[in-house]
C-alpha cells in the first residue's frame, strides 16, 4: 500500500462560487504511480466544500439557491457578532456540504458516473485563493 499527495491552487470568486475540479483531479492522479485505490478531496478551510453534481448551469444554480433556502446569508449569526467579517453563513454552509470527498482509483482512474463531476464550493463573502489537497491511496 502505497500514500502520495497531489495538491493544487484556485482562485475563486467567493459568495457561493461553484468550480467543476474534475480535470485537476484526473491529471493529478494520471501523475500518481498508483493503480487501484482511493483518492480522498480535501479542501483546506473552513468556508469551503467538495461534493459531486453534474456540472451544467441548471444543477449548479439549484445547489446554489438550495443553500440560500436552508442556510439564507441575511439570518443573524453569532459568528459574526463575534468577528464581524459577515461569513457566519459560510461557515455554516460548509459544514453541512463537508470539507473532502473520497473517490475510488482503478486503472488508474478515478471512477466517477458519466454526468458526475467534483465540484469544489466557495461559500465564503470574498474572493480567496484555495488549496485543494488530494491523498491518493493504494497500489
Amino acid at each position: 500500500m502505497s500514500i502520495e499527495k497531489r495538491q493544487f491552487r484556485l482562485s475563486t470568486k467567493g459568495n457561493c462560487d461553484v468550480i467543476d475540479i474534475t480535470k485537476q483531479v484526473k491529471v493529478l492522479v494520471s501523475q500518481s504511480h498508483l493503480q487501484k485505490g482511493t483518492v480522498t478531496v480535501f479542501v483546506a478551510g473552513s468556508t469551503a466544500g467538495i461534493t459531486t453534481i453534474e456540472f451544467e448551469s441548471g444543477a449548479v444554480s439549484d445547489l446554489r439557491e438550495s443553500f440560500e433556502r436552508l442556510l439564507p446569508e441575511e439570518l443573524e449569526y453569532r459568528h459574526n457578532e463575534r468577528w464581524g467579517d459577515g461569513n457566519g453563513h459560510s461557515h455554516i454552509r460548509a459544514s453541512w456540504l463537508g470539507p473532502s470527498i473520497t473517490v475510488p482509483l482503478y486503472s488508474s482512474q478515478i471512477l466517477l458516473g458519466t454526468w458526475q463531476n467534483i465540484v469544489f464550493v466557495d461559500f465564503d463573502n470574498r474572493p480567496r485563493e484555495r488549496e485543494v489537497i488530494l491523498i491518493i491511496n493504494g497500489e
